[in-house]
Order: C-alpha cells, then sequence, then structure tokens
C-alpha cells in the first residue's frame, strides 16, 4: 500500500480515477479526490491515511470497498459508491423541489465528487460548484418519506444565488477555496512569482480607474482579484495569506500616528 503522494499515475488524463482510501481505525471510503475529501473534509494529513487501490472502473472500486470494509471490520455502507454517484443516480426534479438519492450525512462527499454537474428547474439551472455545494449542504432536508433521501427547495436555492451576497458564508476559507481553485488550473504548478506580480499591477491599474471614475463595482471587483492574485503569490512563495495578514497586523496593531493629507503617518 502506497502513500498519496507517491502515486504514479498511469491513466490517461481525462479518465477519471476512483480512490480506495484507508483511514486506519476508522473506516474505508471511495473518491475522486482524496486531497478534498479525505484531507479537507475529514481532516486527515498525508501519512495518516493510504491509497489501497486506484481504478477508472466505478463498478470494481464500488464492489472492493465492500470488501476492504468487512476485511478491516468497519461498518458497511449500506449502498455501493456507484450507486451514491449523482450521475449514476439522476436527481429528482419537481416544480418545488430537487430531491438527492443520498441521506444529508452522505450528501457532501457526493456533491464534492460531482462537481460540474447542471440540472434544470421550473426556477432555473442549478449547478453543484464549490460555492452552490456549502449552501446545498446546509440547507438541504431530510425527506420525511425515505430517510435515506434529502432535498432542496429550488426557489431557496434560485433566492440566494439570484443576489451573490446572499450565498456567501462568512465561516467558509475562502483563501483556500481560492488555492484549490488555482492548484486545479494549473497556477502552482506552472505559474511564478513573475507572472503573478505583472497581474496583481494588472489589477492595481483596474483599481485606479474604478476609484477615478468612483464606479463601486469596479472597485469591489478590482480589490477581489488583487486578493486572489495576492493569494497564489504567497502560495508561490511557500507561505499562506492568512499568516502575512497575520504578521502585518501584529506590526500595526500597537503602532501610533495622526492623519496628515489623508494618510496615516506612523510615529517613529
Amino acid at each position: 500500500m502506497s502513500a498519496i503522494q507517491e502515486l504514479k499515475h498511469p491513466y490517461p488524463s481525462d479518465s477519471k480515477i476512483y480512490y480506495i482510501y484507508h483511514i486506519p481505525g476508522k473506516k474505508v471510503g471511495v473518491t475522486s479526490n482524496p486531497r478534498m475529501r479525505v484531507e479537507k473534509q475529514q481532516g486527515y494529513k498525508q501519512g495518516e491515511y493510504e491509497i489501497i487501490e486506484k481504478s477508472t472502473d466505478i463498478d470494481y472500486v464500488s464492489d472492493k470497498e465492500i470488501e476492504y470494509q468487512k476485511m478491516f471490520g468497519y461498518k458497511v455502507d449500506r449502498q455501493k459508491y456507484k450507486d451514491l454517484k449523482l450521475k449514476h443516480m439522476k436527481v429528482n426534479i419537481t416544480e418545488q423541489t430537487t430531491t438527492f438519492p443520498v441521506p444529508k450525512a452522505k450528501l457532501k462527499g457526493n456533491l464534492m465528487d460531482n462537481m460540474g454537474y447542471k440540472w434544470e428547474t421550473s426556477f432555473g439551472e442549478i449547478e453543484i460548484n464549490k460555492e452552490s455545494a456549502i449552501w446545498i449542504e446546509k440547507n438541504c432536508k431530510t425527506s420525511m418519506f425515505n430517510p435515506e433521501r434529502c432535498f432542496i427547495y429550488n426557489k431557496a436555492y434560485a433566492e440566494a444565488f439570484s443576489n451573490p451576497q446572499l450565498s456567501i458564508d462568512y465561516n467558509e476559507n475562502y483563501f483556500e477555496l481560492i488555492r484549490d481553485w488555482a492548484e486545479e488550473r494549473g497556477i502552482f504548478q506552472s505559474g511564478d512569482s513573475k507572472t503573478q506580480y505583472t497581474k496583481l499591477m494588472e489589477e492595481a491599474g483596474e483599481l485606479a480607474q474604478g476609484i477615478l471614475k468612483n464606479k463601486p463595482t469596479e472597485v469591489k471587483d478590482a480589490i477581489g482579484d488583487m486578493v486572489v492574485v495576492l493569494t497564489n503569490l504567497a502560495k508561490l512563495n511557500d507561505m499562506n495569506i492568512e499568516d502575512c495578514i497575520i504578521h502585518a497586523y501584529n506590526e500595526i496593531k500597537n503602532r501610533k500616528g495622526k492623519m496628515k493629507n489623508g494618510t496615516f503617518v506612523k510615529e517613529i
């Protein structure tokens, strides 16, 4: 059995790979994204879990997961992994609700494995992405007819996402979501500090234009884009932006000075 960081990638890049993972003394499970499912969601670090097998055959890993659960003496899942996949078991859509073919306790991981999946409702389109998955998981309700299913109200979803402010979760670590986004797009693998600094200057120019034109929306967009670039720039230099912010705050928290010509000037 190999640690995840030691695994090679023998499959074509367009093949979806399913991993059977083992958390010793805890559980055996299946996921298509061990970093997100095991590390981000469940809080285990590399070295605290292992990848037992991997395959592009969902039927194979679904059967093997059950075998390993029995072998290690863990609780055996009622449904096989393949039957929990939204793309294999279509959501049930009515005028008022969307029902998921999984219990509420299984929904979060299921959503993470089905990023990009879309369907139409009478109130508009629903797409599973990182932000909508947070909302769906927090607002789903267990079906009174079948405890193995859960549902959301389509209208409530539409109202939440028709106004982006309503979909913001201030308990969510958006810096972590930014880093995940950048990693998925190869920014950390192929980018460097110079390219990100150039991007930062471009965004700073857009911020200046927004301020000079007195356009709050452009100012907001530019500030947000600069935060994204700074988050990536920090990561490319082997640090997290959160640590940079804490360091800066500790530098200024006891600083004394006064305002002069619209600028705070510190005491020397």
